[in-house]
């Protein structure tokens, strides 16, 4: 059998962080996608609102929703 090789695109930077918080549930409960390297590829999480703020502050995360206060690499400043 053949191995599949899977080609990567150039430039990924996989210490970019992405989050878009999808949803807040009245719960407490903060719904959201979280990315690594690659923003339209995420795994669905959530974390009560307190963990989801440490999460993003732990991960220096770029938000990518309307909550978010930048559009910018938290560490590079390079526009996203």
């Amino acid at each position: 059998m053949k191995p599949t090789t899977f080609s990567t695109p150039e430039e990924v930077d996989l210490n970019r962080k992405f989050v878009r918080v999808t949803d807040r549930l009245s719960n407490g409960l903060v719904a959201f996608e979280f990315s690594i390297g690659w923003p339209e590829l995420a795994v669905e999480l959530m974390l009560p609102t307190a963990a989801f703020e440490s999460f993003c502050v732990n991960n220096a995360v770029v938000r990518l929703d309307d909550e978010g206060d930048t559009t910018t690499h938290p560490t590079t400043g390079d526009k996203l």
